[in-house]
């Protein structure tokens, strides 16, 4: 096996490591955990990054977002860390 061979093998198992655990994972089971620890902030989204709709009601998709750190777009982040990253908990 060459090493190009051995890297895409390697990335296969990753991937299918990966998808494995989250087959795994019981739907909900850990969800409500997940957002007790989140919170939204609002300005720190890079284009096309951000999580869900926007707080003007521009859109109601993530991923829609077309300039970065838009203050009515906004990303889940741990609580405690958005106004350390530069962003506020409430929209525009």
């Amino acid at each position: 096996m060459n090493k190009r061979q051995a890297l895409i093998a390697a990335a296969l198992a990753g991937m299918y490591a990966v998808s494995s655990g989250a087959a795994a994972h019981e739907p909900g089971s850990m969800d409500k955990v997940d957002k007790a620890e989140k919170e939204k902030c609002y300005g720190i989204a890079k284009a096309g990054q951000n999580d869900c709709a926007s707080a003007n009601g521009s859109h109601s998709c993530s991923g829609q977002s077309t300039v970065d750190k838009a203050p009515e777009e906004w990303k889940y982040v741990a609580k405690g860390t958005c106004e350390k990253a530069g962003g506020k908990l409430t929209g525009k």
